[in-house]
């Protein structure tokens, strides 16, 4: 065997802890494990607590029981007590042979529990089984932490994957309606600043939860996706629609709804981030005083995910450019919106929107739209 190959056996080699406060007894069990272990001397249980803490390869402790101070029993205890110890196997070998000794033995956690005079063929035999079944547990464990990894990794991916597909639809219909193209950003994070808002509110708390707030800001660019079923002449109309293309833009809300329901009999049920695209979709245009459409719903009838997106959409539809309007600016809108309060507006929503309004024009600012950036470097 060459120097490499010895070194490289000595470093597979596990290692055992012995600990005993008898110098025989250690003589003989060094002696009798040297070739196929490493090993470690303690000759009482606080000493075996440090040696075991501070030896991250460690792999079995042969543990005495009658020891001064702290006996092995207490010592097992405090080893399975501390996670860093925990799942080192622990085999007591002791001349306290009577049942109850092996019971309570086993009972403070070890492995196995073996009677003095040492038999050295069932010592190897129980101590080879122990170690074997540690690696294997290990090995399963660093299996188990890769499939782990794996799969969140796959499904980090699905996320990406899925949020991409449900910008790039969003995407379509807010291209075909002429609008601005950062509209579907602006309105997911106006959802996510009003919910967080919102979520501590008596009427609110219990409907935000965290896991719904994140699902509003993934759902919210499915609020127009309906608009992909408008004809082009009413969709990019340069100018106010007459009663009719208007009965036929309202249209909208209930093809986003019936494109979501068709996804959802393909599932074959429905999600917590369906039910909210649903929502919003079919709901935003709804008003708090009953005169939105489609269904002229009014107060708590309309979904919490509706009436925070009728905020959003409103306010980024004043300040925004579009082929039938100029901009309004900020304060503008402000005022706009609070002429709203009561009859278009949950008034506690409003309130929210009005108290986080800074927070609406940085969000503004941060994702306003290619042509505006244009204007501002012309300019």
């Amino acid at each position: 065997m060459t120097a490499a190959q010895l070194e490289k056996h000595k470093a597979d080699k596990p290692t055992i802890l012995i600990v005993d406060d008898t110098p025989d007894n250690i003589m003989l069990l060094s002696r009798l494990l040297k070739d196929r272990y490493h090993t470690k001397v303690a000759t009482n249980g606080t000493t075996a607590l440090q040696v075991a803490a501070a030896t991250p390869d460690l792999d079995l402790i042969l543990l005495d029981v009658m020891m001064p101070g702290m006996d092995g029993y207490e010592t097992c205890r405090q080893l399975k007590a501390n996670p860093a110890t925990a799942d080192i196997p622990v085999i007591f070998l002791t001349a306290k042979n009577q049942i109850e000794d092996e019971a309570m033995g086993l009972s403070v956690g070890a492995v196995d529990y073996l009677g003095k005079p040492i038999s050295p063929p069932i010592l190897f035999a129980r101590v080879s089984t122990h170690l074997t079944l540690r690696s294997a547990r290990k090995q399963l464990q660093e299996h188990n932490q890769n499939l782990e990894r794996l799969v969140q990794q796959r499904t980090a991916q699905l996320m990406m994957m899925q949020e991409a597909i449900i910008l790039a639809m969003a995407s379509m219909a807010e291209t075909r309606d002429g609008g601005p193209g950062n509209h579907i950003r602006r309105t997911q994070h106006y959802m996510r600043a009003l919910a967080l808002k919102l979520r501590s509110h008596p009427r609110f708390a219990g409907k935000l939860p965290d896991e719904n707030i994140e699902l509003l800001y993934k759902s919210a660019p499915l609020h127009d996706i309906g608009k992909a079923g408008i004809p082009d002449h009413i969709l990019q109309k340069q100018g106010k629609l007459d009663p009719e293309e208007f009965e036929v833009m309202k249209l909208h809300a209930a093809y986003g709804r019936d494109t979501i329901m068709l996804a959802e009999k393909h599932l074959g049920g429905t999600n917590s981030f369906l039910m909210f695209a649903r929502e919003i979709a079919h709901s935003h245009q709804e008003k708090w005083d009953g005169s939105g459409y489609p269904e002229s719903l009014s107060g708590e009838d309309i979904p919490v995910s509706a009436r925070l997106m009728a905020v959003a959409d409103v306010y980024d539809a004043l300040i925004s450019r579009r082929v039938y309007k100029p901009p309004f600016s900020h304060a503008q809108s402000l005022e706009i919106m609070r002429q709203g309060r009561g009859s278009h507006f949950d008034p506690d929503v409003l309130e929210a929107f009005f108290a986080i309004e800074a927070e609406f024009a940085r969000i503004a600012q941060e994702f306003r739209d290619a042509d505006d950036l244009e204007r501002e470097g012309a300019a």
